[in-house]
């Protein structure tokens, strides 16, 4: 069980999530995410995971219920508290890999803003990069790299954030065997050595076992709670 004095990167309370309230998507009793925890979810293509991550990060309205992102509304979030890697990256593509991660670490609450912070943002966007193979592209724009490149600048970008919560939609897609390691090693890394959180979309079910703390399948409008002898209950759904 999770000590009842830590406080949840993410908290959603009898969650209504969809477009129309009378066809949601989702509807979820109870969901507690906690510093150091990786979550994935999946399931069915269309049946709300992306919907989710929106919602969450504050994108889509729920249709009812109580939820709350780093102790706050997902509305009143502070600028760059919360990473989120779409499955349309949004890179600025005409500009270099370092211009598109240094956006990311200009919203560093970590880093220091001073006469200085923009040196300071450089060296830490140079050290994600390099953490994440890119070191020879710097300079390069985005829109000449390829997609699975394209899609290592974008998760550089928000590791530079040195966000409270990493959301992702996909992440791993057009991505190799072992950049997938690799980039699996980062991130839960910076997860877990920053006791931020990951909630992350993934398709591919061994997978999600593989890199989750707690896996959620979304089926038929709700979202349960996959269980072993080493995981302790995430939610409590109906089912």
């Amino acid at each position: 069980m999770e000590d009842e004095n830590k406080t949840p990167i993410v908290h959603l309370k009898d969650v209504v999530i969809g477009f129309n309230s009378s066809r949601p998507l989702v509807e979820i009793t109870n969901m507690e995410i906690f510093p150091g925890e990786v979550v994935a979810v999946t399931g069915p293509s269309g049946i709300g995971k992306t919907t989710l991550l929106r919602t969450i990060a504050g994108l889509v309205k729920p249709i009812s219920g109580y939820i709350h992102v780093c102790g706050s509304n997902p509305s009143k979030i502070l600028r760059g508290e919360v990473g989120y890697i779409p499955q349309r990256l949004g890179l600025v593509r005409h500009a270099s890999v370092l211009h598109n991660v240094m956006l990311g670490a200009k919203t560093n609450q970590k880093l220091p803003k001073s006469y200085f912070s923009s040196k300071e943002e450089k060296n830490y966007s140079l050290k994600t990069i390099n953490s994440l193979g890119l070191t020879e592209k710097i300079n390069e724009p985005v829109r000449r790299l390829s997609g699975g490149q394209q899609r290592r600048v974008a998760i550089a970008r928000t590791l530079s954030q040195a966000p409270s919560l990493i959301m992702a939609d996909e992440f791993l897609s057009e991505l190799d065997e072992k950049t997938i390691n690799m980039v699996l090693r980062e991130i839960i890394d910076y997860v877990k050595n920053s006791k931020a959180a990951l909630l992350v979309v993934e398709h591919d079910v061994s997978r999600a076992r593989e890199m989750a703390d707690h896996l959620l399948v979304i089926d038929d409008g709700r979202v349960n709670p996959f269980i072993s002898e080493t995981r302790t209950i995430l939610l409590e759904a109906e089912k």
